[in-house]
């Protein structure tokens, strides 16, 4: 059999803020799958904050997208044609050719997923990548300690709202986050467990954090970069520890930013200060999966996303996410 397939390539390198004029929809035919391998059908694909490095062509931690070809990132998906003894027809599937409907793939590239007590969407947040990066940046890179003061930037997002469960399971005694916009810092406090927010919207951010977090800062998980990470290194404690996750408000910027200009502050504080790529260190997703799994089942984990319909959205989900527009992981119904 074939398969009619609708898949978004790159077309551009963009400057500053994608465009639609970076991108077509291209539509391809998907052949029947050899020995080894399946077709599989997507049902849902994710758009994630590292995808905008991948759209330049510079030399990274992971390739750059290949222009004229389909995009890449997570989906999960039905196998609708099998030639593999291990993923029957029927399997659903996690796998990193998303951006398109249906994808050819070896048996290797795709893993088998239980949803018989999780919904598929929970493997592209709280059990995948994105709920794998907090629990990675808050156990290793910038370890919680009992009774430590955490501050979490991008605390609306997917990696920010299980950072939020994964600091106090660890033994934080205060978390607190950074967000946009009143409707976002009132659902941190009320609904996903954050002891306070602040709103970087509001202003004067300095004040806030000092306000939010009276015994200082003990770890702070930047997902922000900028103002954010210059405020935290002000407000944290001696030997505060500082996970460098990721900096979304310098993925557009069109010209090379200026650091923090506190940095001597890390000196007189004993600050520790590390850049991590969650990929290197596999060796603790099993230990992940177990715990989220068990923390989905009580219900102090929730799998909570912001989703849109159809792959011909998919390019509105990735700005809406650079724009602060998802509450939890942000993700495309296929």
């Amino acid at each position: 059999m074939s398969y009619d397939s609708t898949e978004i390539h790159l077309v551009a390198r963009p400057v500053g803020e994608p465009q639609p004029t970076d991108f077509a929809t291209v539509h391809a035919t998907v052949g029947s799958p050899g020995p080894g391998q399946v077709v599989v059908r997507n049902t849902w694909m994710s758009v994630d904050p590292y995808m905008r490095g991948r759209m330049n062509d510079r030399p990274s931690y992971i390739a750059p997208f290949v222009l004229d070809q389909a995009m890449r990132g997570g989906a999960v998906g039905e196998v609708v044609e099998s030639a593999s003894d291990r993923l029957p027809v029927g399997s659903v599937v996690l796998h990193d050719l998303g951006w398109r409907t249906h994808a050819l793939l070896d048996e290797s590239e795709a893993e088998a997923i239980d949803v018989s007590s999780v919904d598929a969407t929970a493997y592209l947040g709280v059990l995948g990548l994105t709920g794998f990066t907090a629990y990675v940046g808050l156990k290793m890179i910038a370890p919680v300690g009992v009774g430590d003061t955490v501050l979490i930037s991008g605390a609306a997002g997917g990696v920010g709202l299980a950072a939020g469960v994964i600091a106090k399971k660890l033994g934080a005694a205060r978390v607190v986050g950074s967000a946009g916009g009143p409707d976002k810092t009132t659902r941190l406090v009320e609904e996903f467990g954050y002891d306070a927010a602040v709103d970087y919207k509001e202003g004067d951010l300095w004040k806030q954090v000092v306000a939010a977090t009276p015994d200082g800062v003990d770890v702070y998980l930047d997902n922000v970069g900028g103002e954010h990470l210059q405020v935290a290194i002000g407000a944290m404690n001696d030997f505060g520890r500082i996970a460098l996750c990721g900096a979304i408000s310098q993925y557009n910027v069109t010209t090379a930013q200026p650091g923090p200009n506190n940095l001597v502050k890390a000196v007189a504080k004993r600050l520790s200060l590390r850049g991590y790529i969650v990929l290197d260190h596999d060796e603790l997703r099993a230990e992940w999966i177990s715990l989220a799994s068990s923390w989905l089942a009580d219900g102090s984990l929730t799998d909570t996303h912001t989703s849109v319909d159809g792959i011909d959205h998919a390019l509105e989900a990735f700005t809406n996410l650079s724009r602060g527009a998802n509450v939890g992981k942000m993700l495309v119904r296929l």
